[in-house]
């Protein structure tokens, strides 16, 4: 991992974003304000641009600039969420010009755990954190792997905890005023986080 897979990273995320745009937004309007779909593609939109253009190559500076660039692109709760995730990766990757597996792993694990603390929330009570979790707990077990290998392991798994948010009640944020009317109903967050993993597996794929 360098500063070029980050942006290409990047950029198959804001792409993914936008092919889904229309669809997060309706899954959003199920129990949500409906403006997830064109957060979630301006805020990947502007983060990709800005790590394009960055002379940073300092991975952990990146990471921290570019969370700043997504925040403020994307004014909503999931992408305050995301930008903590941005800032955990950051704090792993400071440093570094490249990253291993492990250390790529690591940082991603930092990231969810960053949300977690700043969020105050936890896995199983249906946010992005149900899928993005467990994949990052699958990218430390398949550390030993290509970094191919392990994000579409990691993608799967991902895929999986999105789906699995059906099965759980709304605890946090407006989604939660529906509370039992959300079982059934995947979460957006989730679906993000899925949408994350994938478009990271294509990009390691195409490269």
């Amino acid at each position: 991992m360098n500063k070029q897979s980050v942006i290409d990273g990047l950029s198959k995320i804001s792409a993914v974003m936008t092919e889904n745009k229309e669809y997060l937004i309706k899954l959003d309007q199920q129990n949500g304000d409906g403006d997830l779909g064109v957060s979630m593609s301006e805020g990947f939109a502007a983060a990709a641009a800005f790590a394009a253009e960055a002379e940073e190559t300092d991975l952990g500076k990146l990471m921290m600039q570019t969370g700043k660039v997504f925040n403020e692109a994307a004014p909503s709760s999931l992408g305050t969420i995301i930008s903590f995730a941005f800032m955990g990766m950051a704090k792993s990757l400071k440093g570094k010009t490249e990253a291993t597996l492990p250390e790529f792993a690591e940082a991603v694990m930092s990231g969810v755990e960053k949300i977690m603390e700043k969020a105050g929330s936890k896995p199983g009570e249906k946010t992005i954190l149900d899928a993005i979790y467990p994949a990052a707990v699958c990218l430390k077990e398949h550390e030993s792997e290509s970094f191919g290998e392990a994000l579409k392991a990691a993608a799967e798994i991902a895929a999986q905890g999105s789906e699995n948010t059906k099965k759980m009640k709304s605890v946090h944020g407006r989604a939660a005023y529906y509370a039992e009317q959300s079982i059934g109903i995947l979460d957006g967050g989730s679906v993000v986080g899925k949408l994350i993993f994938e478009a990271d597996r294509k990009s390691r794929r195409d490269n």
